[in-house]
């Protein structure tokens, strides 16, 4: 297993770090990698210069952030839950924050990336609040197909309360960006938003990887060690909640991530999850990053929702978990 950590952390750098260079270099114009330079090291004012550090920069890293974060809330929520198909959007917390965020569209007292950071957070927070009704109740209120209702339910009832406030407000089309997801709006501002929130509780989520461990044996396996599993399920939760609400205030309800990637890893090195979050981060990250190369060039100079490529990645293994759980 340790021989699968370094090789798949070794080729999870090099294919995010190609990514990275890809992302800046490949749009509707390309841009040649001696300019990106130029632009790095060698600060002009030219047209490629100011393409390449105000919007192609900026998108790139705000990809590599939402989904290396999108990717550990998916492997947390799975780990508390120990449930496969457990995830941000299949149970509906990246929905609340959705539902929030359009909210603060059509109202006067919140707007920007400020006023939908905040009501991101609000969203999440009350969706999260949701799932913890359903995780901390009796062993027999936590089987998969409860769960997987109730996240289901969950998920179409914020969405249709979203339509509802958009068709009200006029904002059809602005939610139409947030339900499919996507990184046009990228910026400094939501870069440094979501560095800042999602990447300081992102690190306490990695400080509490051993104890995911212990919960993920069972609630009686863990009180027997002497961990609170209510207490731990909390603070994850608690941890959830700002990062999905960053997440989808700066790039929408992108789905799916924190399902199929943490599954993928899981097949390959187990269920360690000192070694699976990092491990998941990183591969969700590099996804992310060239699913938004691909919504850019495939019907150049439009522009497809990324979050169509991470859903056309993860729904077939979302069938596949749920029909292997059926068995």
């Amino acid at each position: 297993m340790k021989r699968n950590t370094i090789i798949l952390t070794a080729a999870g750098v090099l294919l995010l770090f190609a990514g990275m260079i890809m992302s800046v270099h490949i749009g509707a114009k390309n841009i040649p990698v001696s300019e990106i330079y130029r632009a790095f090291f060698h600060y002009d004012d030219s047209l490629n210069a100011k393409l390449v550090r105000e919007v192609r920069l900026p998108r790139m890293l705000l990809a590599v952030l939402v989904g290396g974060m999108l990717s550990l809330a998916g492997t947390m929520m799975q780990g508390i839950m120990r449930n496969p198909i457990a995830e941000p959007s299949v149970m509906g917390v990246t929905q609340g924050a959705t539902l929030a965020v359009s909210i603060a569209a059509v109202s006067s007292f919140a707007g920007g990336i400020y006023g939908n950071f905040f009501m991101g957070l609000l969203g999440a927070a009350g969706s999260g609040i949701l799932i913890l009704v359903f995780t901390m109740g009796k062993a027999s209120n936590q089987s998969i197909s409860r769960i997987l209702l109730a996240g289901t339910a969950l998920s179409t009832f914020f969405l249709s309360l979203a339509s509802v406030v958009a068709l009200l407000g006029n904002r059809s089309q602005e939610l139409a960006f947030w339900v499919a997801g996507g990184l046009r709006q990228a910026g400094w501002v939501q870069v440094a938003v979501v560095a800042a929130a999602g990447g300081f509780f992102s690190i306490l989520a990695f400080s509490y990887a051993g104890k995911i461990n212990i919960i993920s044996l069972g609630d009686d396996a863990a009180a027997g060690l002497g961990i609170s599993p209510e207490r731990i399920k909390l603070l994850i939760i608690l941890y959830l909640v700002p990062i999905c609400g960053v997440c989808v205030a700066a790039a929408g309800n992108i789905g799916y991530l924190g399902l199929f990637v943490p599954h993928i890893i899981r097949k390959l090195i187990g269920n360690d999850y000192r070694r699976l979050m990092p491990l998941s981060f990183l591969y969700g990250s590099t996804i992310l990053v060239l699913a938004d190369i691909a919504a850019r060039t495939i019907s150049a100079p439009y522009e497809l929702p990324v979050g169509l490529f991470t859903a056309c990645m993860g729904v077939p293994v979302f069938l596949m978990l749920v029909r292997k759980e059926k068995r």
